[in-house]
């Protein structure tokens, strides 16, 4: 009697069937990762900059997908193919003002709350950003960054525990807590 495949080996095989190019499994991977990758590089770009280069990532992990040695470990690789990534204007921080200000689909007021909160957690050591982004941008439970990043459940739940601290800390929160107690 043949088990069930295990996620692992359900995504082993549809990686392999990408990188053999078949559209369905790259469009399952697209999917499933978008949030991963996407979350990414938004603790790390500006908005705009972060859609590109998400696009860019997903476009570089199908040209080298055949590099993967290990196919059930997709999500790691592509997480540390969107870490690499690099834009010339990557510290440009003055045009997140000018994207505010052409933003007129959104409240100019919460836009700029948004490019302030992202700014801050930039600022934050990669663990603490990381899964910050993939919350607060993405939308992820806990299990869900646990899943996509291989860590332990814990080991997110510290991370988002401490890394909320040092983002109020980092947006002047924590003293004005303080104050109103």
């Amino acid at each position: 009697m043949r088990l069930p495949a295990t996620p692992e080996d359900d995504l082993a095989l549809r990686v392999r069937a990408a990188a053999r190019g078949d559209a369905a499994a790259q469009a399952y991977l697209y999917r499933r990762f978008l949030p991963w990758v996407h979350g990414l590089l938004m603790a790390r770009f500006r908005p705009a900059i972060a859609d590109e280069l998400t696009q860019e990532c997903f476009a570089t992990a199908f040209q080298r997908l055949h590099q993967l040695r290990e196919p059930a470990h997709f999500g790691a690789w592509i997480g540390a193919i969107a870490r690499h990534q690099r834009h010339a204007s990557e510290d440009d921080q003055a045009l997140d003002a000018a994207e505010a200000v052409h933003d007129t689909a959104s409240n100019p007021e919460h836009h700029a709350e948004a490019l302030h909160m992202l700014a801050a957690i930039r600022t934050l050591p990669p663990a603490y950003r990381d899964t910050l982004a993939l919350r607060l941008v993405e939308g992820l439970s806990g299990p869900e960054i646990a899943e996509l990043t291989g860590l332990d459940p814990g080991s997110v739940r510290v991370n988002l525990h401490r890394g909320m601290r040092k983002l109020r800390a980092a947006l002047g929160l924590a003293a004005q807590e303080s104050d109103d107690a």
